[in-house]
């Protein structure tokens, strides 16, 4: 297994009144520096100790901007990747959008990842198929039908796993339900998210990006149990989420074919623990 990251030094900056204005985003409110009440810290530099284990590519994808929600999935503004994981900002409610892909071979054989040890969370874990996060543009901000979240995941899948274009389509990727994550990486990172958990059943050729996957493998039922309690014992490193949506799937495992009377969209499980982590807004739906 690759070396572990845990980092410690961070600096806090200060955005100053400039010329000409400059637009910011804090916490889902979009402020602008000709505001006469900005002088306040708004965001997070890290210091460059904290950076060593990301390549140029994980510190450029930390720019993208994620969508940020209240605790009923409700979007209220935009904000970096790179704020989204930062544990200051998460101990303050802050919230994003975010998936996890489940994806079945034809076998019922679940694609199983280990994460790049250039991850800036959970670097070197086995993990789900495939997560990423929706980014703030009109396409995957689309609520009908989960419509943004399965375009987020088909240009994941795309460039993540090397899935190609004639292989895969939004058709193919179904919405099952949602799930509140709040998990600690390190002493600097950390995932806090609603997670929509979406399924996908169907035999791909794959080109896997070595610089977000380090290793993959199809596992059975039986297989992932066994995963997740080595990584309980501490003998593999394994992401927290991965055995939340495993409880999802060990429900439906049995009913790929028709996994229609287990689909729940507007279902957000775990939000009770919302309330324990300053959410605002705490979802209304729970089921946990």
């Amino acid at each position: 297994m690759g070396k572990y990251h845990c980092f410690l030094d961070f600096t806090i900056w200060k955005l100053e009144l400039k010329e000409p204005a400059q637009k910011y985003h804090y916490f889902g409110l979009e402020l602008s520096s000709q505001c006469p009440f900005l002088n306040f810290s708004v965001s997070i530099g890290l210091s460059q100790e904290s950076m060593t284990h990301l390549d140029e590519f994980q510190k450029a994808r930390l720019e993208e901007m994620c969508i940020i929600v209240d605790g009923n999935d409700q979007v209220i503004g935009a904000e970096t990747k790179r704020n989204c994981h930062l544990k200051e900002n998460i101990e303050k409610g802050l919230l994003h959008r975010g998936f996890s892909v489940a994806l079945f071979n034809m076998k019922d054989q679940l694609f199983v990842q280990q994460r790049s040890d250039t991850k800036y969370t959970f670097p070197g874990h086995f993990s789900d198929s495939c997560s990423g996060h929706p980014l703030s543009i009109p396409e995957e901000l689309e609520e009908k039908d989960a419509l943004g979240i399965r375009r987020a995941a088909l240009r994941r899948l795309q460039d993540e796993l090397g899935i190609s274009q004639d292989q895969i389509s939004t058709k193919d990727i179904i919405c099952m339900s949602r799930m509140y994550h709040n998990n600690p990486s390190d002493d600097i990172w950390g995932e806090h998210e609603i997670g929509y958990l979406l399924l996908v059943r169907k035999n791909f050729t794959m080109n896997p990006d070595p610089r977000e996957v380090k290793s993959y493998c199809y596992l059975n039922r039986e297989e992932l149990k066994e995963l997740l309690d080595r990584g309980a014992q501490g003998q593999e490193k394994v992401t927290p989420w991965l055995g939340d949506i495993a409880e999802r799937l060990f429900k439906w495992w049995d009913h790929l074919q028709d996994v229609s009377p287990f689909v729940e969209p507007d279902k957000i499980y775990n939000s009770e623990k919302m309330w324990e982590n300053n959410v605002p807004n705490g979802a209304s739906q729970a089921c946990g």
